[in-house]
C-alpha cells in the first residue's frame, strides 16, 4: 500500500510539473487485466504505440501508468492495442479471439497462473 501511495504521487507530480512546462504530454492509468510477468511484459509492449514515453504494469494492483503525448496518440488508441494484444481494460474490452491467443497462464478470466 506504502508503494501504491508514493507511486501515485509521482504520477501527480510528474502531471503537475509537465502541465507547468505547457507541453502536450499526459500520463494516465488505467485497469487492465492480466496475470503473471508474461502478461506484465506483453502489455507493456503493446501500450508502447507511437508516442507513448512510458508504460508500467502493476502485477499486483493490475493499474497500467502510462505517460504519452496527447498530439501523437490517444488513451484509447493505447488500450486498443493492449486489447488487441488480449487484455481488456476498463476502457476498451479485448476480443475472445485476442485472448484466446495468449498462452493458457495468462487467461486472467480463470484465475489459473501459477505464477
Amino acid at each position: 500500500m506504502k508503494h501504491l501511495i508514493v507511486f501515485l504521487s509521482i504520477i501527480m507530480a510528474s502531471v503537475t510539473a509537465m502541465a507547468q512546462d505547457g507541453k502536450d504530454i499526459v500520463t494516465r492509468s488505467y485497469k487492465v487485466d492480466g496475470n503473471c510477468g508474461m502478461c506484465k511484459k506483453r502489455i507493456e509492449e503493446a501500450a508502447y504505440v507511437k508516442g507513448v514515453k512510458r508504460a508500467e504494469w502493476n502485477k499486483e494492483t493490475h493499474m497500467l501508468a502510462i505517460t504519452y503525448k496527447s498530439s501523437k496518440t490517444t488513451d484509447d488508441a493505447i488500450l486498443k492495442s493492449v486489447a488487441k494484444a488480449g487484455h481488456s481494460s476498463e476502457k476498451v474490452e479485448a476480443t475472445e479471439a485476442d485472448y484466446k491467443k495468449l498462452p493458457e497462464c495468462c487467461h486472467y478470466k480463470t484465475n489459473t497462473c501459477e505464477h
